[in-house]
């Protein structure tokens, strides 16, 4: 097996990420079949359970407050809406359900108690319960692993250095903090970024390296494409050539190798071929379902179409990462 390490330096990540491209394929090809089945994916099912009125300011995001996208804000989501959503995702083979919530930081209170309540009964339906409900103290950690959340999603976006170019109303430490109390409490991870953003490559390799030196790594590893939505500042983003999106893949698989390396937000965007290679280069999980939160997202059939095209299945069984 693929030995692990948590100090990746910038310059080492660049040789591999900069490798002739077909070197770079097969070695994360090498490295992911050491580690996972090569012709399996995993499906995970995400839904916004509360949706809008974010008082952060993260550039990318449709779902601040701070700026008119024109998205239709609403409240938490009745229990017994979110529990039918999670058994259609059982039905349709996901294996994880994530619930995202726009908020800054969820307040302790009936609120939260209720999503505690939620957890409960999703994970009580035999699926991988994730959570992304934003900044968590250490206690709110603790309570939500014991309610049966398995995974918590808080992503660190980009690098420190381009960090304050996205997002202004939170630090770099605050997400760091974060995830250390989820660690701390048992959970898994789900962590990782956007690309397209207008970062450089050394910025892209700088959010993989804080990524990489995290011991443990990530059990989860969502690699995103920006998705510009109009409204938001980077609604004029510049395109990402896609094989620099399969190369970041690919980097992440190597310097990762035990990790979920997901196919995030801008699937919509990307091509079969594009898909394919990401799977080629590590991907072993995507999200399916027509949105992902806010921002569309390929629907079943096109994923399914797409699997079988390539030999390659859903995982069908419950994994534990």
């Amino acid at each position: 097996m693929t030995d692990l390490k948590y100090d990746w330096s910038l310059e080492d990540i660049k040789a591999l990420y900069q490798q002739p491209f077909p070197d770079l394929i097969y070695q994360a090809q090498t490295v992911h079949r050491k580690n996972f089945s090569a012709l399996q994916v995993q499906r995970s099912t995400l839904l916004s359970i509360k949706t809008g009125g974010c008082s952060e300011d993260c550039a990318y995001c449709p779902q601040s407050s701070r700026y008119d996208t024109g998205l239709e804000r609403h409240k938490l989501l009745p229990k017994e809406v979110i529990y039918h959503k999670a058994e259609e995702a059982k039905k349709s083979g996901s294996t994880r359900f994530c619930m995202g919530a726009a908020w800054r930081q969820i307040k302790d209170g009936p609120e939260f108690d209720n999503i505690l309540e939620i957890v409960e009964g999703v994970a009580a339906k035999g699926l991988e319960v994730c959570c992304t409900l934003g900044m968590l103290t250490d206690s709110q950690a603790k309570r939500l692993k014991a309610a049966g959340c398995y995974a918590y999603n808080h992503n660190l976006d980009t690098s420190p250095e381009f960090y304050g170019e996205i997002i202004s109303t939170r630090t770099y430490e605050d997400r760091l903090q974060t995830l250390k109390h989820v660690r701390s409490a048992g959970m898994t991870i789900c962590c990782g970024g956007i690309v397209g953003m207008g970062e450089s490559v050394d910025d892209r390799l700088g959010l993989l390296q804080q990524l990489a030196s995290q011991n443990p790594h990530p059990e989860s590893v969502p690699i995103n494409m920006l998705v510009k939505v109009q409204g938001t500042p980077l609604e004029n983003a510049p395109p990402l050539e896609p094989l620099d999106f399969v190369r970041m893949v690919a980097t992440a698989r190597i310097i990762m190798p035990k990790s979920m390396v997901r196919l995030s937000a801008g699937r919509n965007e990307m091509s079969d071929e594009t898909q394919a290679l990401c799977f080629l280069a590590g991907a072993n999980s995507i999200f399916a379902g027509e949105k992902l939160l806010t921002t569309p997202n390929p629907g079943d059939d096109r994923d399914a179409h797409l699997l079988a095209r390539l030999g390659m299945s859903f995982v069908e069984s419950r994994v534990e990462n």
